[in-house]
């Protein structure tokens, strides 16, 4: 019986599974075929990994695409401290670009700078600071006369009441001098964390986070933090950097906001931290039409400080009704 079932079965199977040289001349073509899928499909997967970034912008520094395994903090931290790095050498002479020669002067453009540019400040604080040079020439001032000259930054009965109230707190709280910590900065009027910061990382050397709205932009694009309230940005971003960083790292990311990141268009095809930025994409990234978009010195314009530092590779600034 068990013979003639094994018969059967020989019998009743296709000539080429029984024939051994049949089974092996079907399946080599079969084998090539697929070897040749499988190396072309890595070679697309690679190929794809590796321009995704560079066509899409949705890539990570490594290549990973961002739809993949989420970044880890640490790789944030590192890819954080990267870009600070680059934006270091992109702009070696990153300053705070309101004109100033003392603290008081500091602390009244800051003030002056909200919902204005700097620029539009630097062109109007050299009329007031000439006639109200000290805290005691401003807070005995004609408020009429204050506001006519610092008109053109805008809200200027608000924000004449406040450098007035500022220059009175100063001369009868302060004997007439800008203090040097934040605790008594912020009682002032007019004057929040971010002013505060400016002042004590630019005149007392004590580092602060200065969150306007270029470094708020640019925080949340570099995907170091997805707060919105200024001061959960500045502790987030305060975590990642050395405290030794926070001055520079402000002016560094202004810097690159003010030129190249920019809020409705940035220009991703001219950004040389490109690579680094998870937000690649979002903008031009052609690079000759990105390169147009390039405002500043970056773009071969003049700057916002009508007296910049030696350093700084541009021109200055036009004064007001110049040009």
């Amino acid at each position: 019986m068990t013979a003639a079932k094994g018969t059967s079965a020989d019998a009743t199977r296709p000539k080429e599974a029984a024939s051994p040289g049949g089974r092996q001349a079907k399946a080599a073509p079969r084998a090539k075929r697929a070897a040749a899928a499988k190396s072309t499909a890595k070679s697309t997967a690679k190929s794809t990994a590796k321009s995704a970034p560079e066509a899409t912008g949705t890539g990570n520094a490594d290549g990973r695409p961002v739809g993949g395994k989420p970044e880890s903090h640490l790789a944030m931290v590192r890819r954080a401290r990267r870009i600070n790095r680059e934006l270091a050498e992109v702009y070696p002479y990153a300053h705070p670009e309101l004109d100033f020669r003392n603290p008081f002067e500091l602390l009244l453009a800051t003030v002056l700078s909200a919902q204005t540019t700097d620029l539009r400040v630097n062109q109007t604080t050299p009329g007031l600071f000439a006639a109200y040079p000290t805290p005691e020439d401003l807070a005995a001032a004609n408020p009429e006369e204050v506001e006519e000259i610092i008109r053109p930054t805008g809200f200027f009965r608000a924000k004449t009441r406040s450098i007035m109230g500022i220059a009175v707190a100063l001369r009868d709280e302060f004997g007439g001098e800008v203090p040097g910590r934040l605790e008594d900065l912020v009682k002032l009027p007019g004057v929040g964390r971010k002013t505060a910061n400016v002042v004590l990382g630019n005149v007392f050397g004590v580092p602060g986070i200065t969150v306007d709205t270029h470094f708020g932009r640019l925080a949340r694009r570099f995907k170091w933090t997805e707060q919105d309230d200024p001061e959960k940005v500045e502790a987030e971003i305060c975590a990642i950097f050395p405290k030794s960083e926070w001055t520079m790292l402000s002016h560094r990311v202004v810097f690159h906001g003010r030129r190249i990141c920019h809020a409705r268009k940035p220009a991703c095809g001219a950004c040389p931290i490109a690579p680094l930025c998870p937000s690649y994409g979002e903008g031009e990234t052609d690079p000759e039409k990105a390169r147009k978009l390039l405002k500043y010195e970056k773009g071969g314009l003049p700057g916002q400080r009508l007296s910049p530092p030696p350093d700084y590779p541009g021109q200055p600034a036009p004064p007001l009704g110049a040009g």
